[in-house]
């Protein structure tokens, strides 16, 4: 039985005292006094609060009941306004920051050790000379070893104030005794752009995996470096990505579109308008971009693919996008939560709304690329259910649909294959990723001895190895996952983890792309209109 069920008759009693508490207690940047101002509605419900806590016959966490009614109240407004409790603020905020203080590694207990996966480039263990497949025995004379620590209390003995030292003994193959490192813990960049490469010779490609604060410095570095390689057409990947700060895409419009280019306005619920043009800053103006989205590009994704598209500017490639239009700003409601609280709608600059409706209920909502799936839109365009209602005009009269996502100039279905669901599981949760230092560790000198470019043009996964992950696999998930049907699909995938680790940063999307059918339709695109 859920915790939810088991307060439920409290939570009815409390669910209007604390939406109001906690109302009282949001910090509003056009807030008003009588947003704070006491009343007896107020006074009342704080103190039916008060008699749980202190006249109730058994003991109850009332924390745990708000935590738990704050959900219940966020879940009847819209599916994205949340509630972040104080245990997962630390990591909400590295997300959106784009960096942590730590250590920097990618690290697997791996025999009860634990090993590095690799270094984060540019992050204190690499400049300290730690290098993948080091086993790290103690941490300032405290034994690691024994397998007695999940995840989380390893990463909070490595982690700590920055500019604050750490002595690592370490174990490495080859090495007569341990070594020592004396490692200054520092922030270290939570990469935002996955990579940035020439898919051809005049078209770049740049990855976003979502808009964080750094990303915008990120992407103007990778743009940079592709204009001097000889950039003259970009493929900006989009796919998955959530979205984040609103900011950020704008800035990001703003390298492609002319000046005073209407980006993105917003609109609250008093009418109150917020507008967003393109500068003179912008480095690709004169450049072709293709955006390439998917049912999951969300948010500010959608900002760059609507402003764009509604602006005549560049191709718009994939399929139709996850249909977010609404702005959160973060609350803090003051003992380390905080709630993001959907504050305005945003419009694209013909006036497209493309939030998609949630009037039947959050389970509805996010059932929604089942439903997709259902109705054959993912794989036929025709399918792509649209309203005349909601039917804009671009300024070259281009016809384009509000009411839920960015449906693209040129549609490419979904791959079956390479999307395999049994793939993007086993991605996700670590398994090739930890399989792939496993079998490296087998033969480290052997895999450093190919050249970068030997191994992207030439390598190839054995049969073998993927009959040795399918081993793997059966030890780890206790189940009998067999790769008969789709076995060039994991050669592929695991050909990119391995890229990773052994090259690091943009290697696995370089070699996912070889096989990629939305990229080889951007690179037919780039090719035709040359």
């Amino acid at each position: 039985m859920s915790k939810a069920k088991i307060y439920f008759p409290l939570i009815l009693g409390v669910a209007i005292a604390a939406g109001i508490f906690i109302g009282g207690k949001l910090n509003f940047g056009d807030s008003s006094d009588k947003l704070f101002t006491s009343n007896s509605k107020k006074d009342k419900l704080n103190r039916l609060i008060d008699y749980i806590d202190y006249e109730y016959v058994e003991d109850v966490n009332t924390d745990s009941i708000v935590d738990v009614t704050v959900n219940e109240i966020l879940d009847n407004l819209d599916p994205h306004s949340v509630y972040i409790p104080k245990e997962n603020m630390q990591k909400v905020t590295e997300s959106m920051k784009g960096n942590f203080v730590g250590i920097g590694i990618n690290f697997y207990t791996f025999r009860d050790t634990i090993t590095v996966i690799k270094t984060i480039e540019n992050g204190p263990s690499a400049k300290a000379g730690i290098v993948g497949g080091d086993r790290i025995i103690s941490a300032n004379g405290e034994s690691l070893l024994g397998g007695g620590y999940n995840n989380d209390s390893l990463v909070n003995k490595l982690k700590g104030d920055r500019y604050t030292k750490l002595n690592l003994k370490v174990f490495r193959k080859g090495e007569p005794k341990l070594l020592t490192f004396n490692v200054t813990r520092d922030e270290v960049s939570i990469k935002s752009v996955d990579a940035a490469y020439m898919l051809t010779d005049n078209l770049g490609y740049i990855k976003i995996n979502r808009f964080a604060e750094s990303t915008f410095k990120e992407f103007k570095t990778g743009l940079l470096k592709l204009k001097e390689q000889g950039a003259t057409s970009l493929a900006l990947d989009l796919r998955g990505n959530p979205g984040g700060f609103l900011e950020i895409a704008v800035n990001i419009i703003d390298e492609f579109l002319e000046d005073d280019k209407l980006i993105v306005f917003t609109r609250n619920k008093k009418g109150k308008e917020e507008r967003s043009y393109a500068t003179k800053k912008g480095s690709f103006e004169n450049g072709h971009v293709y955006v390439l989205i998917d049912e999951n590009s969300a948010s500010a994704s959608e900002i760059i693919a609507g402003a764009l598209q509604d602006n005549d500017k560049g191709t718009i490639v994939g399929r139709r996008s996850y249909g977010k239009g609404l702005v959160q700003r973060e609350m803090m409601l003051g003992d380390g939560s905080a709630v993001r609280l959907t504050v305005s709608k945003y419009y694209t600059p013909t006036g497209r709304s493309i939030q998609r409706s949630y009037q039947n209920g959050n389970r509805d909502y996010y059932d929604d690329f089942a439903d997709r799936l259902n109705r054959g839109e993912l794989l036929d365009e025709k399918k792509i259910e649209v309203a005349d209602s909601l039917k804009f005009t671009t300024p070259k009269g281009k016809t384009v649909y509000g009411g839920g996502g960015i449906i693209p100039d040129v549609f490419v279905p979904y791959d079956t294959k390479m999307q395999n669901e049994t793939l993007t599981f086993l991605e996700k949760r670590g398994f090739l990723n930890n399989f792939i230092f496993e079998e490296l560790e087998k033969k480290r000198s052997f895999y450093n001895e190919i050249s970068r470019e030997d191994f992207f043009d030439n390598f190839t996964i054995s049969d073998q190895v993927v009959k040795s992950f399918e081993e793997f696999l059966k030890i780890k998930t206790r189940s009998n996952i067999l790769f008969v049907a789709y076995k060039d699909e994991v050669k592929h995938y695991l050909k990119a983890s391995l890229a990773e680790q052994l090259y690091g940063y943009g290697a696995y999307f370089k070699i996912l792309n070889k096989h990629d059918v939305m990229i080889d339709k951007v690179i037919e695109l780039s090719e035709n209109s040359n």
